[in-house]
């Protein structure tokens, strides 16, 4: 059971990721510093859990959450943020995943990990182009405090009660496509009929 719970904290932390890439990294290396909830980081990430990567992991997640506030920015954040959060999707996967075999542990953190934190983050980046499109960015304050809510809330979440974090996923993504590819139809009746 104990490698079904690591599995599903990787892969629900992963997706946090997708979110915003440092506001998970922070919340693990902040609940392992003080020891909050179940240690769930395996022995080579336990520097995770030390000072220096809570002080570095908290000062970039401020930063970044600065960062898609600010017109123009968020957009630029976006384009450079999915391949950091494919790459930290991989490692939270990683850092958490508990008594498996190397290669399995792997493919696992890279696939399901690392590609649903760059799925994710792509959506989200997709989502605010439209809201971009749509509002003229004054709309995406509220698509960045939503990414912000749901990165917190899914860390904590998949800290505490992994299996329901990663069926909160699930149900998510699923979302998540359903309504980018609503908006998208929208507007391309919409530019057909102006055509």
């Amino acid at each position: 059971m104990e490698v079904v719970l690591s599995i599903a904290i990787g892969i629900s932390l992963a997706a946090a990721c997708g979110f915003r890439v440092f506001v998970p990294l922070f919340i693990v290396s902040l609940c392992s510093y003080f020891d909050i909830g179940v240690e769930w980081l395996g022995e080579d990430f336990a520097w995770m859990g030390q000072l220096p990567a809570l002080l570095s992991f908290g000062i970039a997640s401020l930063l970044e959450l600065a960062g898609y506030y600010l017109p123009v920015v968020d957009n630029f954040l976006d384009s450079i943020a999915i391949p950091l959060a494919a790459i930290a999707g991989t490692l939270v996967s990683m850092s958490t995943m508990v008594e498996l075999d190397p290669l399995l542990k792997w493919s696992i953190a890279l696939i399901a990990g690392g590609g649903l934190a760059g799925v994710i983050k792509g959506l989200g980046a997709k989502t605010r182009l439209i809201s971009t499109a749509t509002t003229a960015g004054l709309g995406n304050p509220v698509v960045s405090t939503a990414e912000t809510g749901a990165a917190i809330f899914v860390s904590l979440l998949a800290w505490f009660i992994p299996l329901m974090a990663f069926g909160f996923i699930l149900i998510l993504i699923y979302m998540l496509f359903r309504g980018v590819r609503r908006v998208a139809s929208r507007r391309k009746k919409s530019s057909d009929l102006t055509i």
